[in-house]
């Protein structure tokens, strides 16, 4: 009979694994160089995780940060637009750089058709639109449509992190954060 997976020991691979894709990659993503790593055998990552798809899957979710919290309590296009420009800092620099970059990875890797990773970021995508238009809904009810501009913010956010993190031209990307905040948040067609 096998034995039952250590759970402290599977939060623990997991944490290993968003580590190891964010100064790895996930294009040339291998089990053994993982397992290795991870100071165990690609045969216990399979008794853990099944394919190596779900153990992605399952790492990204224990880094999911709660987007409701995120845009929680903002109630005029200032705040929304300092929480997205401290939201940038954060997630390019800071504490949450790590799950991001391993985020927009799986986000390209979904790009592929019959991608293993399309509904985990299909639902990414989504928790962060309906959270970004309910805030922006709060902010004006008259919005025209809060999920094209929701869509607008995040797509936007999404690019200019990417560009600083192949770029590192900090003083473009801080103008350009300020730009799409400052014009998206509450323009009117």
């Amino acid at each position: 009979m096998p034995r039952p997976p250590d759970h402290a020991r599977r939060a623990e691979l997991l944490a290993g694994v968003i580590a190891y894709i964010a100064d790895h990659g996930l294009a040339e993503l291998s089990l053994r160089p993982l397992a290795a790593y991870l100071g165990t055998s690609s045969r216990m990552l399979i008794h853990y995780f099944g394919t190596k798809e779900q153990m992605l899957v399952s790492a990204l979710e224990t880094q999911r940060p709660d987007i409701a919290a995120l845009f929680a309590g903002i109630d005029t296009p200032e705040e929304l637009r300092s929480r997205l420009s401290v939201s940038f800092t954060i997630n390019t620099a800071g504490q949450g750089s790590t799950s991001l970059r391993v985020l927009l990875q799986v986000l390209g890797a979904a790009t592929v058709p019959s991608s293993p990773f399309k509904t985990y970021a299909t639902a990414a995508i989504e928790v962060l639109v309906e959270a970004m238009a309910d805030s922006l809904a709060r902010i004006d009810p008259d919005i025209p449509d809060p999920r094209a501009s929701a869509t607008l913010l995040i797509s936007g956010m999404r690019g200019l992190i990417m560009d600083w993190w192949i770029t590192g031209d900090t003083d473009r990307i801080d103008s350009a954060v300020r730009l799409l905040t400052t014009h998206a948040v509450l323009t009117r067609e």
